[in-house]
């Protein structure tokens, strides 16, 4: 007895591609201007910026070593929870967007209330700091696994390194690749999104401090209403695409 495979969940996934990443752009560079040059999205960044405090003296130290650690635990929970819904793909990807908007309201919540910060070794600046990492590891866990079909969203420098390499390829007549121009189709858009939500984060903080998180809020909560319904997703029945 053939069974009948489970529908595409997202209705586009080239859009929720682009508003994850405007996410982690966002979120990324809310965290860098406003909790002492702390990376939430890409966290193996902190290393450098460890090594640059040590030589600076700048504040927020503590929580660019935690960091690291609570990405890793936030990570290997996810990916445990994640394994729990394996066979209910739509619906492992509305619980991890869901709490990830509710950790992304944590982290504005506590930066509204705690900030503006004094210091990066504050115990509130460094409790908002890792609320923040755990919000963004569980879309990078998400980008690893539930949306594995889509480019990254997190961190865009194998996006960029695919794009140059496949721009290269469509100027080699000799040896074309047909695949070349579809994955610069898929890849530079979450890449362009990427950009202007750390602009937008930027500015974002600048005039609104923490209460900008809502953008990114807004974002994560676009792609969750870009699930399929369950009556669009009828057995045997491709969801149409918007």
């Amino acid at each position: 007895m053939s069974t009948v495979p489970e529908p595409a969940p997202l209705r586009n996934p080239g859009r929720a591609a682009a508003l994850l990443a405007f996410n982690a752009g966002f979120i990324d560079t809310v965290g860098f201007v406003g909790l002492f040059g702390l990376f939430t999205a890409h966290v193996t960044g902190n290393f450098v910026l460890i090594g640059a405090s040590i030589v600076t003296h700048s504040s927020g130290v503590i929580a660019k070593l935690l960091a690291l650690p609570t990405f890793i635990l936030a990570v290997a929970v996810t990916s445990l929870l994640l394994r729990r819904c394996r066979n209910n793909r739509r619906l492992a990807i509305g619980y991890l967007l869901f709490f990830q908007i509710v950790l992304l309201m944590a982290f504005m919540a506590i930066g509204v209330l705690g900030g503006p910060f004094k210091s990066g070794n504050q115990p509130i600046a460094i409790a908002c700091g890792l609320v923040g990492v755990v919000a963004m590891a569980l879309q990078n866990a998400g980008s690893r696994t539930l949306f594995s079909q889509l480019s990254p969203t997190t961190v865009m420098t194998g996006n960029v390194t695919q794009i140059v390499i496949d721009l290269v390829a469509l100027t080699d007549r000799a040896q074309p690749d047909p695949a070349a121009r579809a994955r610069i189709g898929k890849m530079f858009p979450p890449v362009l999104a990427f950009g202007l939500g750390a602009i937008a984060g930027g500015l974002g903080f600048v005039y609104l401090g923490f209460w900008c998180v809502l953008i990114g809020v807004a974002a994560v909560l676009a792609t969750l209403f870009s699930l399929v319904p369950l009556q669009l997703a009828k057995p045997g029945q491709a969801p149409r695409h918007g």
